[in-house]
């Protein structure tokens, strides 16, 4: 099939006032629809939300404690100590780093906003990929280029080679790309090969990569090769990172980003820098210290990933198994809590019971005839027609960090019985679909 050209994600119209219309990110929305429907005292399956779902460590619980007498500002970039710990954790992943290449924000979500302001040019963006990529670029006055990936996270090499060309002839300019490794909403990682040729495509265009990595430490497999487009093209590639998925920090709000040594890295950092002072001054002071024990990675923290990667990837096979078994087409999760089926064998059936032939209006039958939480691939950047759903496994876990302790402790945690519980109900509900 002849290349269509890129396809863009761009800002809604204006509203009244030259305002421009931003809706609550299509997976906080679905978060806080489950929960309502849950203070309704309905039914829920919660497959919507990426969160990780686990409790906090003792740990790091210790060392927020410990710090909440501090209450100054502290430097824009970060404390020391965080810029110090995020370094040597990033030097353990065979990418040496000097605690100056750093810089801490409230999650990795701001970091990953403010590179794109720093940036100032369009971004080409994986199809499907994070809800928002493009959102930001529209927040930013860019144009998000929807370029087709070639495997999870990653866009096909080719086809960016051809989007940058044919922004340029347009008289737009793509100057970033982002690749997210491994991916959300797949849960799958891209292959080194891949990674070597997008970078290669990157020098070609003098594109800057921007890899976001937040999954890194919750690849199922430990002994997968894990290429960072970082170790291949250090001088144009920033990293991201945060502790919302590998520790389940999420309402914690800290991460931190790696960028390149030299020059460029220098004028990105600089201008990074300034953005964040403007918009969040300085990440929280004693989330900091916390964060700097988690980034030091003691045993005990290296334990506790450990536990929760083996977790995630027992509920993620186990749930793309049922979607397996009920027929769908299901690529099988290599990371994080994240799996993503295709309804398209149910095309037909599900037009003709349900009258359904959107992913948004399957995720909207999942959600009022049976409460399970869903996102559709359009919210990803997929077509509207698309039948395949996110399914975010984190949440299965227990109700109850008693429960949710349990989980990360159990030899098998599919025989704990609100785990099966949550897995028949998935049959069920497919069962009763097909």
């Amino acid at each position: 099939m002849p290349w269509a050209g890129p396809a863009t994600a761009t800002m809604p119209a204006p509203l009244t006032g030259g305002r421009s219309r931003v809706t609550v990110s299509a997976t906080l929305a679905a978060n806080e629809a489950l929960a309502t429907r849950r203070l309704g005292g309905q039914q829920v399956l919660p497959l919507g939300f990426g969160e990780a779902g686990l409790p906090v460590h003792p740990a790091l619980r210790a060392a927020l404690t410990a710090a909440t007498a501090r209450s100054g500002y502290g430097p824009v970039a970060g404390i020391p100590a965080l810029r110090v710990a995020a370094a040597g954790y990033w030097d353990r992943r065979e990418l040496p780093t000097d605690p100056d290449q750093t810089a801490a924000g409230p999650g990795s979500k701001p970091l990953l906003f403010a590179l794109l302001l720093a940036i100032g040019t369009d971004v080409a963006v994986p199809q499907p990929s994070w809800v928002s990529y493009t959102a930001h670029a529209s927040l930013a006055g860019l144009q998000a280029c929807l370029v087709p990936a070639a495997e999870g996270g990653v866009c096909d090499p080719a086809e960016l080679d051809r989007a940058v060309t044919a922004s340029a002839a347009g008289g737009r300019k793509i100057r970033s790309v982002v690749v997210t490794l491994p991916d959300n909403p797949t849960g799958r990682l891209a292959s080194p090969a891949v990674i070597r040729e997008l970078c290669a495509v990157a020098d070609r265009h003098d594109l800057i990569i921007i890899s976001d990595e937040i999954y890194r430490d919750l690849v199922h497999d430990p002994a997968a090769e894990f290429l960072s487009p970082a170790r291949v093209a250090p001088d144009r590639t920033v990293v991201t990172t945060a502790l919302s998925k590998n520790l389940a920090l999420g309402g914690w709000r800290i991460g931190v980003a790696r960028l390149p040594d030299g020059k460029l890295g220098r004028a990105l950092r600089d201008r990074l820098l300034g953005i964040g002072s403007e918009i969040w001054s300085a990440p929280a002071v004693p989330i900091q210290h916390a964060a700097a024990v988690a980034f030091g990675e003691p045993p005990e923290i290296s334990e506790r990933i450990a536990q929760s990667r083996s977790l995630h990837a027992a509920v993620a096979r186990a749930v793309a198994s049922a979607c397996q078994s009920a027929g769908l087409l299901v690529p099988q999760p290599e990371a994080a809590f994240y799996v993503y089926p295709d309804f398209e064998p149910w095309r037909d059936g599900l037009a003709r019971r349900f009258g359904v032939s959107t992913g948004a209006a399957l995720a909207g039958l999942l959600l009022d005839r049976y409460g399970a939480s869903t996102l559709p691939a359009s919210a990803f950047g997929a077509r509207p027609a698309a039948l395949q759903l996110r399914l975010a496994t984190g949440l299965l876990y227990g109700d109850t960090d008693e429960q949710r302790q349990a989980a990360l402790l159990a030899a098998d945690p599919l025989t704990l019985p609100w785990i099966a519980a949550s897995l028949s109900r998935l049959a069920e509900i497919l069962a009763d679909c097909a």
